[in-house]
């Protein structure tokens, strides 16, 4: 078992919470209570329409954008925050996707929902920004109103939207790189 899995159990255990979930530690032990496997491809019956963006108090790196507006790009959704460890692993992946299929029509979107309340700080959530290369737009989801309209559960989460605004992947945690770059592809490609 690993070590941070064996700290976890013992503090929840030593508190009383047994079935708690402790977001950002736990998530990658979670199943998602959505009928999507915590990974996965969509079939057209499952694939939803994206929800706007909403509540965001700052958008950094771009104007404020719609989802509305990119109808005819594929687009990537990232669920993150600046204080998440598993979030910060992801960041070189998602901003590598960027730099090789931003030219092709791939928009990635960065949705900061913090977790603890220094996480609010613009301020911070910008210096977090330059200190891993961010270049993409990211929205401040302060209030978790964006989060809450995708029903979203877990840090980090990718949502892949493709050009009519459904969503046809998502992913929560780490991993996965391969199979979200193979899906951007498949949708940039299937637009050329």
């Amino acid at each position: 078992m690993p070590m941070r899995l064996l700290a976890v159990s013992a503090l929840v255990g030593a508190l009383g919470l047994g079935g708690a979930v402790i977001p950002g530690l736990c998530s990658e032990f979670d199943t998602p209570a959505k009928a999507v496997p915590v990974a996965a491809a969509m079939t057209a019956e499952q694939s939803q329409t994206a929800p706007e963006f909403a509540g965001i108090s700052n958008w950094f790196n771009s104007k404020p954008l719609k989802l509305a507006d990119l109808r005819g790009k594929v687009v990537l959704v990232d669920f993150w925050t600046y204080g998440c460890v598993n979030c910060v692993n992801t960041l070189p992946h998602v901003t590598e996707l960027y730099s090789k299929y931003r030219d092709r029509g791939l928009v990635v979107i960065g949705v900061h929902t913090p977790e603890f309340p220094f996480e609010h700080s613009a301020s911070n959530v910008q210096a977090a920004l330059k200190r891993h290369g961010i270049l993409y737009p990211v929205a401040q989801d302060n209030n978790s109103q964006t989060w809450n309209a995708y029903g979203n559960q877990y840090w980090p989460a990718q949502y892949i939207i493709d050009q009519n605004g459904k969503i046809v992947f998502q992913h929560a945690g780490e991993g996965r790189y391969d199979e979200i770059d193979r899906t951007v592809a498949r949708l940039l490609n299937a637009n050329s």
